[in-house]
């Protein structure tokens, strides 16, 4: 498994490279100005020495190369240094992709908003999945059921209803008429002690049950269908006719191999799922990588928009490595060498 591991790892370089390609060329396409936001009254020729500064005068294979630079050798000599306590080069000079409308380095900026969106998103999965993989099996075990009748009929409505229709709602009640929770999501709030944990978890449970209903009526549809494909096999009824228990029949051999094409499914839905959460950032007003993105989008700064969705490609390709290392694990039948 580990040369399959690495075999993959150096296949995933080109392909983040022809991604990266594409996703810098089709933004820089994109008809933009990063001058556009100053007054009318700053003259012509200071709007091109503010272009020249940021590096728009370079041909478009140097602006790529400088902006891949980043990812390859800036970023990660910074965090050695940051990690060892040492310098390593000039970091001074070190060169650095700016947002068009802070003027901040790009990285820092995600580095600064990625803790946020990384704790709604992933306690959200948790919960998706937490919740997805007991209904589709309970309502695969008892077919046709009320129970299953009524998971089916809610898992449709979840997936069918947009995040950001169920956010609304979700202030309506909880927030509005009943005050149980924030509806704004106070990313300033540190955490000293058990008082502050308490609201930090208030003002989490709205946005992270909105991403976790969306992502579970998903699963939870994936996880009944596998489990009704596996309940019919051969091998489950010769493990009935050795009289194994019932719960140790469905909970280890059928749960076990049900759970394989699942795995595909959880693995890909994580960077969707940060995707979605864009708009659930927007709801909430939680200062999160997806709030960057939108402000980027709308002040039409490039390179942040062209890094974040760079951000993104890289998850599902990493993801998609985990959801194939993982296939190892739930079947032994399965060999990498």
């Amino acid at each position: 498994m580990l040369r399959y591991a690495i075999r993959r790892l150096l296949l995933a370089i080109p392909t983040l490279l022809v991604i990266s390609f594409i996703i810098f060329a089709l933004l820089d396409l994109a008809p933009s100005d990063p001058t556009a936001q100053l007054p009318l009254t700053i003259p012509e020729e200071i709007r091109e020495k503010i272009k020249l500064s940021l590096g728009l005068g370079e041909p478009f294979h140097i602006r790529y190369l400088r902006w891949l630079q980043q990812f390859m050798i800036n970023e990660p000599l910074n965090l050695m240094e940051q990690a060892w306590g040492i310098q390593i080069g000039d970091s001074e000079n070190r060169l650095r992709v700016r947002s068009w409308s802070t003027r901040a380095p790009v990285v820092d900026l995600i580095a600064a908003r990625l803790p946020q969106t990384l704790t709604v998103v992933g306690v959200s999965y948790l919960v998706a999945i937490m919740i997805a993989v007991p209904i589709g099996v309970i309502s695969a075990y008892k077919q046709y059921s009320a129970f299953d009748q009524v998971g089916t009929f809610v898992s449709m409505v979840g997936f069918s209803v947009p995040t950001f229709f169920t956010g609304t709602v979700f202030i309506v009640i909880f927030s509005v008429y009943l005050g149980w929770f924030p509806s704004i999501y106070d990313t300033t709030h540190q955490v000293t002690d058990f008082d502050s944990f308490i609201v930090q978890v208030k003002q989490m449970i709205m946005p992270v049950m909105v991403l976790a209903l969306f992502n579970a009526a998903q699963l939870s549809r994936f996880m009944r269908s596998s489990m009704l494909d596996n309940l019919n096999q051969e091998y489950v009824r010769t493990a009935r006719a050795k009289g194994l228990n019932e719960r140790i029949v469905v909970l280890v051999h059928v749960l076990r191999n049900s759970m394989i094409p699942v795995i595909t499914v959880i693995a890909l839905g994580l960077p969707a799922t940060f995707a979605g959460a864009i708009i659930t950032e927007q709801i909430f007003r939680i200062n999160g990588v997806g709030h960057l993105l939108i402000g980027a989008i709308e002040g039409a700064d490039i390179p942040t928009v062209q890094t974040v969705t760079f951000i993104f490609a890289i998850l599902i390709v990493m993801f998609n490595l985990i959801a194939d290392l993982l296939y190892g694990m739930l079947d032994p039948r399965i060999r990498y060498d």
